[in-house]
């Protein structure tokens, strides 16, 4: 699929309004990612994902939630707790290091797939046996927080809940802690 047609294939329209991405990515031919002007900030990102199911078919478009990300992450965590932990690890810096975006310069920089997977690589090939663990694909979870933590920090520069969310995996916190997290609204 070209850029062209994945932008096209992940347009969409709600209340009468067409919503044309401004980024779109394929990731492991598995997924594609949109974002797009989100509503809350000059410069916030709304986020959907189509996923390939086994026949071959695409999902409809969703929106991904912190509880789909953290419910894979205690998947992984399930089957190689030491390496899921390092992981986190990772992506709590990663968190540490992510600022908000407040250009459009900086919002068009960072929302390309060479940018947001920059550095990702020496990580994947580390930790890429958690991948066969779980839904997701390393590549998709580490795009997916990346979008995140951009979203989350450009609509609230104080904002904590995904780094709490990390750090509640890490710890191993309790279903019921880890849940209450990753839906607080």
């Amino acid at each position: 699929m070209t850029d062209a047609e994945r932008s096209k294939f992940m347009e969409f329209r709600k209340d009468g309004v067409r919503h044309i991405p401004i980024f779109v990515a394929e990731v492991d031919e598995q997924y594609i990612f949109a974002a797009y002007q989100g509503k809350i900030s000059e410069f916030d990102i709304l986020i959907k994902y189509r996923q390939k199911n086994a026949n071959g078919k695409w999902s409809r478009k969703r929106t991904p939630k912190h509880i789909h990300w953290a419910v894979d992450i205690m998947i992984k965590m399930h089957h190689d707790k030491d390496a899921t932990r390092e992981f986190i690890d990772k992506l709590i810096a990663l968190w540490e290091s992510t600022s908000p975006l407040k250009t459009t310069w900086e919002r068009k920089r960072m929302l390309s797939l060479e940018l947001l997977l920059t550095n990702c690589q020496a990580e994947y090939e580390q930790y890429k046996n958690l991948g066969e663990h779980g839904e997701y694909s390393l590549n998709f979870l580490i795009l997916l927080a990346k979008l995140l933590m951009l979203q989350e920090k450009t609509n609230l520069e104080t904002a904590f809940m995904f780094k709490d969310l990390l750090e509640a995996l890490k710890s191993g916190e309790d279903l019921f802690r880890i849940v209450s997290i990753a839906t607080h609204r």
